[in-house]
């Protein structure tokens, strides 16, 4: 045993992180500040025509903002983008949104907002207000008062592909054709596309924007894009602080990596070329200085704030004596203003004259005060500290151009999942007790990377936890999150889930770099072929929220939940009641009383069930009796011919299962207070012949637990139900393939009289 004790993990630790925050510029004045604008427009602009198929693929996955699966309940109805125009340009009235109103609260939830804010639609603002000026470029992103350059960072990295970008900001809507004063974007929000709908009505102070806006006065798509992001959260406030990876992500749907450059691995070069010809969105940013928020250093690259990195490529250099490759990343501050790099490859700088005019047309080169620059791969990891990439999921790639050949996609997998107080939240491998709780997932890794000397398989995994950005206003900021990885080297001789006997003796392989309160934590990793299980949890146990888990890998991989599949088995032995002289005499006075109480036709309803039932138990437990509602369901398990009533033959094999039950309870009531603790109910059920997941164990936990206990009559009325469905089932599924077909008549039918 000393032998396996030396594989357990070690501690895992906790980190608090606060992300960047843009105090100095926080709050609302009356001045607005403005950066001073570019000496010329970009040469090429993005079109703003995107190809039918592009809404077509993306549309049909999208639900409307407070439709059933949207994860949004609206104040009214749901909000459809082409029936609230509709309705506008009938009626000759311009959109009001009333889920989120023109009104202070919608920019601040935690004070009041400063005086000098006024709501303006965009034809109060400048004349001919258009979605688009030329098309939708990078250096349409400019930073209000509010500290979400992590938002702008992201937004910038989206102009640079069309077909995500018009996935976000469909091109369904101008200011000029059908206007109305409504528009719409989508998101991805954990695993679904979420259409939002906004008005444009915007903050401004003196006349200007407040927030977010274009170098071009009279264009607003980035505008109206925050506006209907703060909605997604909230309020503008929501939004400020955060990662760059956030955003990217509800922008695509993919999936982010972070790097500590001081950490990188030594073919990080390679890593990002190959994200940028996947086309990964990918940020970077400086620690920020203690004292000084957003501080300008001599360099030109300003601390505590977030880059977007546009391009990496491996630049020809040519001098009289060599040749060779250099490796440069361009990059862009998203203030978009003088503030750049000032060291080599920088605007104008010598170290340009090293390539050809050919080279420099081709990466589009241009030497304005746009906030965008080069730098060389070695001046990069230097300077800057931390790298975000998101890498996109094959979805997000099915719209580009087929010429694309260069283009490859990850294959994925996801899964949500909950984390439950006295159910499945565990918390992190340092409880032992109840590390085994969590959810678990397997993933069988097959087939090794293509061009892998080592024979090992690339794989991201991601754990991120839902709507915790939208709850800050009521007090609630992210949970600190992780994963452990464990090495299945026997899967099928192993049961699942995995018990507490498994962690005991067996380290994990691999897990979450360290325990962090953002929205999501992931890592990559090399993994030999196997079977691997991937518990995610809390750093403590018993704190509650809602997952969703991703893996990423180059070859295809197979996921799927580590745990049993629900079905019937016989009890436990021991559980069994024994053909004792004592129990056959308890059997008999039963069975008296139920002639008694059922009369000539020896039937009983669930009023006469429920007397013969508190007779029978009344006396081993103590407890109120069984309610009505409990009788009605046993009637329902039993009652074979619909009569509402039980005959003798039907309440002999419903007492069989009564005394199974009522044993199972005795047996894990230890303290014999009259009620089982949460955590003992999926053993409890087990031993009575049930097995479950995690989402039958967490759904029975909601629905009959009472802060962590369930009562005798209510673990009853759990077995009941179990017993109910299982075998509706399995009556329309006699091949057992797991899948039964039923009519809405019969189905709402058989669960409504259950």
């Amino acid at each position: 045993m000393q032998e396996e004790e030396e594989g357990v993990d070690r501690g895992h630790t906790r980190v608090l992180r606060r992300p960047h925050v843009r105090r100095k510029r926080e709050v609302v004045g009356v001045r607005v500040f403005e950066k001073s604008a570019p000496s010329r427009r970009e040469a090429c602009r993005r079109s703003t025509r995107v190809s039918s198929a592009v809404g077509s693929s993306s549309s049909q996955f999208v639900r409307k903002y407070g439709e059933r699966g949207s994860g949004f309940r609206p104040r009214g109805e749901v909000q459809d983008f082409e029936k609230i125009r509709d309705r506008c340009l009938q009626s000759g009235t311009l959109f009001e949104d009333p889920d989120f109103q023109a009104e202070d609260s919608s920019i601040f939830f935690s004070r009041s907002c400063p005086g000098g804010i006024r709501w303006k639609r965009p034809s109060e603002i400048c004349d001919e207000p258009r979605l688009f000026v030329e098309g939708a470029s990078r250096f349409d992103v400019v930073q209000g008062e509010l500290g979400d350059c992590w938002l702008l960072a992201a937004v910038a990295n989206l102009t640079l592909n069309d077909a995500l970008f018009f996935r976000v900001v469909p091109n369904d809507q101008s200011f000029v054709k059908d206007y109305a004063g409504v528009f719409h974007f989508r998101f991805w929000q954990y695993g679904r596309w979420v259409d939002i709908v906004v008005d444009d009505r915007l903050p401004t102070c003196g006349g200007r924007l407040v927030f977010m806006h274009s170098k071009n006065n009279n264009e607003f798509w980035s505008a109206l894009l925050e506006k209907a992001y703060a909605k997604l959260h909230g309020s503008y406030e929501a939004l400020k602080g955060g990662t760059a990876c956030e955003a990217m992500e509800d922008f695509t749907g993919g999936v982010s990596e972070l790097y500590e450059l001081d950490k990188a691995p030594a073919n990080f070069f390679k890593i990002l070329l190959k994200a940028f010809e996947r086309w990964s969105l990918m940020s970077c940013s400086i620690e920020p200085d203690p004292n000084v928020l957003e501080m300008e250093m001599d360099n030109g690259l300003i601390k505590g704030h977030a880059y977007s990195i546009t391009k990496v490529k491996l630049v020809d250099v040519q001098t009289p004596r060599v040749k060779g490759k250099i490796p440069l990343l361009r990059v862009r501050n998203p203030w978009g203003n003088e503030c750049e790099w000032k060291g080599a490859w920088s605007d104008r700088s010598q170290e340009w004259s090293l390539i050809s005019p050919d080279e420099k047309e081709e990466l589009g080169l241009r030497f304005d005060s746009d906030g965008e620059f080069w730098i060389s791969y070695k001046d990069f990891m230097s300077n800057f500290h931390r790298v975000e990439i998101c890498n996109l999921n094959p979805d997000s790639l099915d719209d580009e151009p087929l010429t694309k050949k260069s283009k490859k996609k990850w294959e994925m997998s996801m899964f949500e999942g909950s984390w439950t107080k006295n159910c499945t939240a565990g918390g992190c491998r340092n409880f032992i007790d109840t590390f085994w709780m969590n959810p678990q997932f397997r993933i069988v890794l097959e087939d090794v990377d293509e061009e892998d000397d080592d024979d090992l398989c690339t794989c991201i995994i991601a754990l991120m936890q839902k709507n915790r950005r939208c709850r800050r206003k009521m007090g609630e900021e992210c949970l600190t999150i992780g994963f452990a990885i464990y090495q299945l080297k026997n899967p099928d001789r192993l049961p699942k889930p995995l018990p507490k006997s498994f962690f005991q003796y067996n380290a994990s392989i691999a897990r979450s770099n360290t325990f962090i309160n953002l929205r999501e934590v992931s890592c990559r990793f090399k993994l030999p072929p196997g079977t691997y299980c991937i518990i995610p949890s809390t750093f403590d146990p018993a704190e509650e929220g809602d997952f969703v888990l991703r893996v990423f890998t180059e070859k295809k991989n197979l996921m799927t939940e580590y745990d049993e599949e629900i079905g019937m088995d016989k009890p436990d032995e021991d559980i069994q009641v024994p053909e004792t002289p004592e129990e056959l005499d308890k059997d008999k006075e039963v069975r008296d009383f139920f002639a008694g109480i059922a009369g000539e036709d020896l039937e009983v309803d669930c009023y006469e069930l429920q007397e013969i039932l508190d007779f029978a138990l009344k006396k081993e437990f103590t407890f109120d009796g069984f309610s009505l509602d409990v009788c009605r369901s046993m009637v329902a398990m039993m009652d074979v011919d619909r009569s509402g009533k039980l005959g003798l033959e039907e309440f002999k094999n419903l007492w069989v299962d009564i005394r199974t039950w009522k044993n199972v309870f005795k047996r894990y009531d230890v303290d014999h207070s009259g009620s089982l603790n949460t955590i003992e109910l999926r053993a409890a059920l087990h031993s009575a012949g049930y097995r479950l997941n995690f989402h039958v164990l967490r759904a029975l936990v909601l629905r009959y637990g009472k802060k962590g206990k369930v009562c005798f009559d209510d673990f009853i009325m759990c077995a009941v139900k179990l017993k109910t469905m299982i075998e509706t089932f399995q009556e329309r599924d006699p091949r057992k393939t797991m899948k039964a077909t039923f009519t809405l008549d019969e189905w709402v039918e058989k669960t409504m009289y259950s």
